[in-house]
């Protein structure tokens, strides 16, 4: 079961993981200026797709790869008019490394299909929340629409 860490989304505000309690999550580290940026539409037709059945994307921005823009209002203008993306996204923070982020220095300790835990990979690393807390390892260039999310998003959909 992860902890309940405060997070401090793009707009400022302040919510925790519990607010999220019993959903089903995609956290995602994401970057404006990465080859891998394209998976942002993908993950905005799951979270239409789904959010009306208890599942919701998080987006996480963040600058470990240094493909990222630098200030709040950039990355949610880059997000909203290029991919209309309407997910709630995370402030910029680090996936790796000794600032990394509370939530990220648990859900690095999952492991992926082939058993590896450790550090991020790279841009859009995908670790699925159950309502249980358990949590699924997707490494970045698997796409949030392969068939090991889907199925694992359509099996534990709470809603």
């Amino acid at each position: 079961m992860l902890i309940n860490h405060e997070l401090t989304m793009l707009d400022g505000s302040t919510k925790h993981l519990e607010d999220f309690s019993g959903q089903l999550l995609l956290v995602v580290n994401v970057a404006s200026k990465c080859g891998l940026s394209p998976q942002y539409e993908t993950l905005e037709a799951l979270q239409k797709k789904y959010q009306d059945r208890g599942f919701t994307v998080i987006g996480v921005p963040s600058g470990s790869f240094k493909q990222e823009l630098k200030e709040s209002d950039q990355i949610s203008e880059y997000c909203s008019m290029t991919w209309g993306v309407t997910f709630p996204m995370l402030e910029k923070a680090e996936v790796n490394g000794r600032k990394r982020h509370p939530l990220y220095k648990e859900l690095v300790k999952t492991k992926d299909a082939k058993g590896l835990a450790g550090p991020v990979m790279w841009n859009f690393e995908k670790f699925l929340i159950l309502p249980s807390g358990e949590v699924k390892r997707f490494r970045p260039k698997t796409s949030p629409d392969a068939p090991e999310i889907l199925e694992a998003i359509e099996a534990n959909l709470p809603g």
